[in-house]
C-alpha cells in the first residue's frame, strides 16, 4: 500500500452494509490479537521469560494449529 494519501478530487467507492461489518469484524479481531500480542510482551518485559518448564514446545504448537487447520478444511473424497 502506498504510504501517500489519496488524491482529494477522487470518490471512494462505498461497500455495502455486510461489507463494512466484515471489515469492522475484521479489524476488531485484529486489534484484539494486537492487544493480546503486546500484553504478553509487556508481561515478558516486565518479569522475564518463563521456565523451560512452563513452556510448550513448538512441535506439539504446530501439531495442535494442523489439526485446527483440518477441521476446518472439508475432506476432499
Amino acid at each position: 500500500m502506498s504510504e501517500q494519501p489519496a488524491p482529494a478530487d477522487t470518490a471512494r467507492q462505498q461497500l455495502d452494509p455486510a461489507a463494512a461489518d466484515a471489515v469492522r469484524a475484521y479489524a476488531a479481531r485484529t486489534r484484539a490479537n494486537a492487544d493480546q500480542f503486546a500484553a504478553v510482551m509487556e508481561d515478558i518485559a516486565t518479569n522475564g521469560l518463563p521456565s523451560v518448564e512452563e513452556c510448550t514446545p513448538w512441535e506439539e504448537l504446530r501439531e495442535q494449529h494442523l489439526a485446527r487447520l483440518a477441521a476446518q478444511r472439508p475432506a476432499v473424497a
